[in-house]
């Protein structure tokens, strides 16, 4: 048994991209996220970035070495019909995510970006 003399905090996945525009294009155009922070060592190297909607914070990096593409990640959500509702308003046309009813009792959207990796956002029924 642990004495509980520590306590981990929350994940930051770190998702690989490619593509800066179409980073942008997807997780703040579409998705709604919001540009936190960004950096670059000098002007012409990879990028790295914090985005964050609500109280999930991802990381998107364009860095070689920090991830590889393909990643899934389950974010948790509240009123996820709504979300739904949202992103169906909006002229994306590389997603159109459905809402399933899985058999372990929960509502998931799931969308992937447009450098492999998928976003699984879940909500308990």
């Amino acid at each position: 048994m642990s004495d509980m003399s520590y306590a981990l905090k929350s994940v930051t996945p770190i998702l690989r991209i490619f593509d800066e525009t179409k980073a942008i294009a997807f997780y703040v155009d579409y998705l709604g996220f919001q540009i936190d922070w960004e950096h670059r060592f000098e002007a012409n190297l990879p990028l790295y970035m914090q985005i964050s909607l609500g109280a999930c914070t991802l990381h998107l990096s364009e860095h070689h070495g920090d991830c590889c593409p393909g990643a899934a990640v389950r974010i948790g959500a509240e009123n996820l019909e709504a979300f739904h509702a949202e992103l169906g308003a909006k002229d994306y046309k590389y997603a159109k995510p459905g809402l399933e009813t899985t058999p372990w009792d929960t509502r998931e959207l799931t969308v992937t970006d447009p450098f492999g990796n998928r976003l699984i956002f879940f909500e308990a029924v």
